[in-house]
């Protein structure tokens, strides 16, 4: 949660608005306080929205939805607004994580705990169909766990009964895995989708892993209409009782009712909500939001941290969830008395430098190939992103899948973290801290010297972009820009992109000067405040055949493609332009900077530019199209195509002749990084580490 912002509303209706819990596509959730104390999530339809009928309606069938159930298991309307104005929702706090923050981190429920959750879920189901709506979007994130049960939250694409699945645009509100056969094919849907939505939740809560899985979304929808469920880890009594859920024809599912009654044990089944490691963890959360609502409800002064050191906190504590909509708005799965030690960093470690060859020595003769410093064969994953060196390790995509350090004076891994799978890289924040995502959109951070796992944020990143000393910048699953902060894994902003930019940005971004530039896949450029995600400019069709990656320093981002040119960042204007030389009619690589120079590929021949002097300084022998610029000693590094695959060359940042080469042979997947007088590089399974000049 973050502090009221420009055009945040100061009250909606009874509720005087303390600070924003999170934003979607569609809107707000602020947290909100009534004149008798009462605290809710009020969610706000977006001022820009409010005039489009279709989603204003989709808002309101919101509203009424959940209202009009009347069940124990789902969040409680305390009122809304939905003429006039900007429509608005208000709905109870929940205190509990959501099931998919449970099962991360306690792993997945016992038998008594699966069969509490069944009965309880099937119960609010049925109340749900009983008030003539499908839920239509059941899952773990949907669901949160209290003292009193489970709780059934975002009623944002609910439906009355036999409604269409597909929206107007054609698109698939369902969560790839959770949605029933049905709905994945656009059919109108009845109650019975949400059965099948609760045979994939438990499968899930009883493994920790889904039932359907792929490498790709259409994959997963494939495997949920045509494909059999993952049952390993089930045992057979409970095989028996979830299989039927998962029926692939709606009439071959069972009612709420039959599940409810499939799943009781006799006695209390709410002894997990009240003992045991999931109460604990719910008590956790109930006691801090006690402790972080309390000062909100005294109006003496100097009593209790002020209104925006109580946000912060409520923000770095993760512990408030809104009501209307989980996915995303809970960042936080560890609070409590971990707080502290997830964001209490050590400085990071000393760089172990290498020692710097020089021909004049004899150490090396220029032209040769060159001799690695060591080298691992079967050291990492073949999908494994570019190495990243961070002081005393280099972290690779691990072998057997995860995210691995290795030492970097003589190539020996340090730690593997291969519980989660890497989904997009990973990125270095401030060389002490390691961020990636995993496949779920969550990101994790580990000290990187050691492998010890820090904050965890659930994100919904699909992709890593850039970090700056505030935040880490993310592709969401939903083609949006976020912000996550570093400091307390909050929320900062999500926005949206324009059309010509969504599902194509490319997993390269870079910060500078408060602005945040990314590139598509197809050659376009969009830059944004890193503040509030705003829309500073674009550029279209810079690149056609080459993949843009902008580089960026001292307030000047700097775009290959068509032209090599120099734009200022925080409007976009052009002040420099590269001329090519080489007589190619190819587009430019990406740039490189060292200290006042810019280099550049294009059509095999490498130019470096003199800022300072305003022209090219020397031309040589170039790099593939593509090939990242990097520098390290006297070198500039970069990938050269040759006919029996890609290899390293290293040319004198003096004049551009070429010192030495590294070829692998055979290897048409090469990736590049350089730090601490050494040049890493990933070649297949292979780490190595290359000696510089």
């Amino acid at each position: 949660m973050r502090p009221l912002g420009t055009g945040d509303p100061i009250r909606l209706g009874p509720y005087r608005l303390l600070g924003v819990l999170g934003e979607g596509g569609m809107g707000k959730v602020y947290v909100g306080q009534d004149h008798a104390g009462i605290v809710a999530a009020v969610k706000v339809l977006r001022p820009e929205l409010a005039h489009d009928a279709g989603l204003a309606q989709r808002f309101v069938r919101e509203a009424l939805a959940a209202a009009a159930v009347r069940s124990p298991g789902v969040a409680a309307v305390l009122g809304a607004q939905t003429e006039g104005g900007r429509p608005w929702i208000a709905t109870e706090f929940l205190a509990g994580p959501t099931l998919d923050q449970i099962v991360d981190r306690l792993g997945p429920l016992d038998d008594a705990g699966l069969r509490a959750l069944a009965t309880s879920l099937a119960r609010t189901l049925r109340d749900i169909h009983a008030a003539g709506f499908v839920h239509r979007d059941l899952k773990p994130p949907n669901i949160v766990l209290t003292a009193n049960g489970p709780r059934v939250i975002d009623f944002g694409i609910a439906r009355p009964e036999h409604g269409l699945t597909l929206t107007t645009t054609g698109q698939i509100p369902v969560t790839p895995g959770y949605g029933a056969p049905e709905q994945v094919l656009g059919r109108r849907v009845t109650a019975a989708a949400d059965v099948f939505s609760l045979g994939a939740v438990l499968v899930y809560a009883a493994t920790g892993r889904r039932a359907f899985t792929g490498g790709h979304v259409a994959a997963v929808q494939y495997e949920v209409v045509h494909g059999e469920p993952r049952w390993h880890g089930l045992s057979p009594e409970q095989h028996a009782l979830i299989a039927p859920c998962l029926a692939k024809e709606a009439a071959g599912r069972p009612t709420p009712e039959q599940i409810a009654g499939a799943f009781t044990l006799s006695g209390k089944s709410d002894g997990v909500w009240k003992r045991g490691p999931v109460a604990d963890a719910i008590k956790e959360r109930e006691r801090e939001i006690r402790e972080l609502t309390a000062p909100l409800l005294t109006t003496r002064t100097g009593v209790g941290p002020s209104r925006r050191g109580l946000l912060t906190g409520v923000a770095a504590g993760g512990a408030l969830l809104a009501a209307t909509g989980g996915t995303g708005w809970w960042l936080m799965r560890d609070g409590g008395s971990r707080r502290k030690d997830l964001f209490a960093l050590p400085p990071a470690v000393k760089t172990p430098t290498a020692r710097i060859l020089s021909a004049d020595d004899g150490d090396f003769i220029v032209g040769d190939a060159i001799k690695p410093l060591w080298k691992h064969d079967a050291a990492v994953g073949p999908q494994s992103p570019a190495p990243l060196p961070v002081r005393d390790v280099v972290i690779a995509g691990a072998k057997s899948g995860g995210v691995a350090a290795f030492n970097v004076v003589d190539g020996k891994q340090r730690w593997k973290a291969s519980d989660m799978e890497m989904a997009s890289g990973y990125l270095s924040l401030s060389d002490r801290l390691l961020v990636t995502a995993d496949t779920h959109g969550t990101l994790h951070t580990f000290v990187p010297s050691t492998g010890e796992p820090k904050w965890t944020a659930q994100a919904d990143a699909e992709t890593l972009l850039a970090v700056d000393e505030e935040a880490v910048y993310v592709v969401t699953k939903d083609h949006r820009l976020r912000s996550v902060g570093r400091f307390d894994a909050g929320l900062r902003w999500t926005v949206s992109v324009p059309e010509r930019f969504r599902t194509r940005l490319y997993l390269h971004g870079v910060v500078d000067s408060g602005t945040l530039v990314v590139a598509t896949t197809d050659g376009h450029a969009l830059a944004v405040s890193t503040k509030t995600g705003r829309t500073l400019w674009t550029v279209y069709d810079q690149a056609k055949k080459t993949q843009l990656v902008p580089v960026a320093a001292s307030g000047v981002v700097y775009l290959n493609g068509k032209t090599l040119t120099g734009r200022r960042i925080s409007d976009g204007k052009e002040v420099w332009r590269g001329i090519n030389e080489s007589g190619s009619s190819s587009e430019w690589g990406p740039a490189g900077l060292s200290d006042d120079y810019v280099y550049a590929n294009i059509g095999g021949f490498n130019q470096r530019f003199s800022l300072r002097k305003g022209r090219k300084d020397w031309f040589g022998p170039g790099g593939t199209d593509g090939s990242p610029v990097l520098f390290q000693g006297s070198g500039v590094w970069m990938l050269q195509d040759l006919n029996d695959g890609l290899s390293v060359h290293a040319l004198s940042v003096k004049d551009g002749s070429e010192i030495w080469y590294f070829d692998p042979r055979f290897i048409d997947d090469l990736k590049l990084a350089a730090d601490g007088n050494r040049v890493f590089v990933t070649a297949g399974n292979a780490l190595i580490a290359l000696p510089v000049f």
